[in-house]
């Protein structure tokens, strides 16, 4: 029989009407899976608070850890894996964090609580839980989100959703703009840090690692277009090394990538590379081209004086292959809030 919209065509079983019936099931399901979330989560941090309680009585730090051990050895014999030293600590620990109950968001599940325990400031787990629920994180992207600091983000810019960009959906009344992440972490490219790193090994990694560039760093429908892509100008050859097109803001979005600080010679090579897109190469429904130089390091005043006042469509940033200590992203924050107070003025 033939196929449509994956329901059999049959006689009298219509679309809307098994469509009505598949969606009635679905949500019981999701139901049933949220039901069972829920009371695991309501096990475990009974479990964790009857430790808590328990341990109250007793002082003594070896009690303590006498008590897990033995409680761990017959909960697995009693119910299996999943009552492990460690789990049964993190089970305390999650009493301790959350003592009231009804703080605890079920939306999320216990692998997501795990990661939140190393969490701890109750205002940045505050935060990781109010947006992981909002935009729906898997357990890996939470982990991405706490490891490179975007709560820290957040704060130290002011609260501005801009400098923390995939933490939170846009309003409609701010500036319909490309935001570039300043630094970018590369951490998932696995490269070395250090000056003997090559543009053309930087480009390679990127291009072997795009799905994770895409998706933590620049955030947004890009599609790619091409690497050391080629044009002419009399007989001269450029090429840009790496080409998008993002599909929301309907641009070519160009990156050229430098392993040393950043010069002025590099901005006006890429403000060429924009121009010679927007005049050149743009569709006629097309917005003017998007330029950012990625690279090791840079001075923000000879960005600013280098760009004509008013320039949005070229960014510069400072690409990290390691993710930094607390310190040093802190420092680069509160950069970036100068910077934006700066504009203010």
């Amino acid at each position: 029989m033939k196929e449509k919209n994956n329901i059999t065509n049959f006689e009298y079983l219509d679309h809307d009407f098994y469509k009505n019936i598949k969606s009635t099931i679905e949500q019981s399901r999701q139901r049933v899976y949220s039901s069972v979330r829920s009371e695991s989560l309501h096990t475990f941090w009974l479990i964790g608070n009857m430790i808590v309680e328990k341990q109250k009585g007793e002082a003594r730090a070896e009690y303590g850890d006498g008590l897990i051990r033995e409680l761990s050895i017959q909960m697995t014999k009693d119910f299996g894996a999943g009552f492990t030293e460690r789990n049964l600590r993190n089970m305390r620990q999650f009493a301790t964090m959350f003592p009231i109950w009804h703080s605890v968001r079920a939306e999320l599940s216990w692998t997501h609580y795990r990661l939140l325990l190393r969490v701890t400031k109750d205002e940045a787990r505050d935060f990781y839980i109010n947006e992981g629920i909002k935009h729906c994180w898997s357990v890996r992207q939470l982990e991405r989100q706490i490891y490179t600091y975007s709560y820290e983000r957040y704060q130290l810019s002011g609260q501005n959703y801009g400098v923390v960009q995939d933490t939170t959906d846009k309003t409609k009344d701010e500036k319909d703009e490309i935001i570039v992440k300043d630094p970018m972490i590369l951490d998932f490219l696995g490269l070395k840090p250090g000056p003997e790193i090559r543009e053309s090994e930087l480009e390679q990694a990127l291009i072997d690692h795009m799905q994770e560039f895409l998706l933590n760093e620049l955030n947004g429908e890009y599609a790619f277009v091409a690497r050391q892509k080629r044009f002419q100008l009399e007989d001269q050859s450029f090429f840009v090394d790496l080409v998008f097109y993002n599909i929301k803001h309907k641009c070519y979005f160009l990156i050229d990538l430098k392993t040393k600080e950043l010069t002025h010679q590099d901005i006006g090579q890429m403000m060429m590379y924009v121009n010679y897109y927007t005049r050149e190469i743009n569709g006629k429904d097309d917005n003017p081209a998007i330029g950012l130089i990625l690279c090791a390091t840079k001075n923000d005043l000879v960005v600013k004086y280098t760009l004509p006042e008013g320039t949005n469509n070229i960014k510069a940033a400072q690409y990290l292959l390691e993710l930094p200590k607390e310190e040093l992203l802190k420092k680069e924050f509160t950069k970036t809030i100068e910077r934006l107070e700066h504009r203010k003025k």
